[in-house]
């Protein structure tokens, strides 16, 4: 019999919304924290300060909250795991009325559905039932270290783009060159998470680069405005 080959995405999720988020939080954070101190009009050197800061701050804290979530919700699933072992070792009658209940909901009559159960927990009892009563799967299992790599590593990228734009203005440059410049780079980094984010997860790339670039722009003018409010109360 020939093997399944059809492909499908589902397996990437964890790493890409870990990744994906990672990367628009670094772009979007960094780029509103540079711009905001730039609106303040202050000097290249504070805003590239500001900027490293706040890369480093929000790497660290976007891997330690990947990890505590995605570990808490492994937890979970580890809990459900155990449960579900228990049972298979101390009520099987009942777990095999309840697999067999659940083929008949799908559409087979008792005595198929009896006897794909069957069939089914002969060859693999703790599997067939997560995936049938939990909808656990190995590619779907929570990993809280891949998380935390992803959503780390994707944070830092993504921040370095709005910090080598500051860089790259010298320090005779005026603060609406550095904003024109961060504010491009950013833009232009945000369509294309928007749509290589798309192209991972199968999707049609439209809805995704609207959502992340509109969704960081807004931020950034809001930071701006902020700073600049600020700057002139301060000054």
């Amino acid at each position: 019999m020939a093997r399944h080959r059809e492909r499908h995405l589902s397996h990437r999720t964890g790493w890409l919304r870990a990744a994906v988020l990672g990367a628009n939080d670094g772009i979007i954070s960094v780029a509103a924290l540079v711009l905001g101190v730039a609106a303040a009009d202050t000097g290249r050197a504070a805003v590239l300060t500001a900027g490293i800061a706040g890369l480093s701050a929000g790497a660290l804290s976007m891997g330690l909250g990947e990890y505590v979530s995605v570990s808490s919700q492994r937890d979970t699933e580890e809990a459900d795991i155990a449960k579900e072992r228990w049972e298979l070792e101390n009520v099987p009658d009942r777990e095999l009325a309840e697999l067999t209940a659940i083929y008949m909901e799908k559409g087979l009559d008792h005595d198929l559905a009896s006897k794909v159960a069957a069939a089914l927990t002969e060859r693999d009892a703790l599997r067939i039932h997560l995936i049938e009563e939990l909808g656990i799967t190995e590619a779907t299992m929570a990993r809280p270290w891949q998380a935390v790599f992803a959503s780390m590593g994707a944070f830092a990228a993504g921040a370095l783009l709005p910090l080598v734009a500051v860089a790259a203005v010298p320090d005779s440059g005026s603060s609406a060159t550095r904003i024109g410049v961060t504010l491009v780079v950013a833009v232009l980094a945000l369509l294309l998470l928007g749509w290589s984010g798309a192209r991972l997860g199968g999707a049609r790339p439209l809805r995704p680069v609207l959502r992340v670039v509109g969704g960081g722009v807004a931020a950034m003018t809001i930071t701006m405005i902020i700073g600049a409010l600020f700057g002139t109360a301060i000054g």
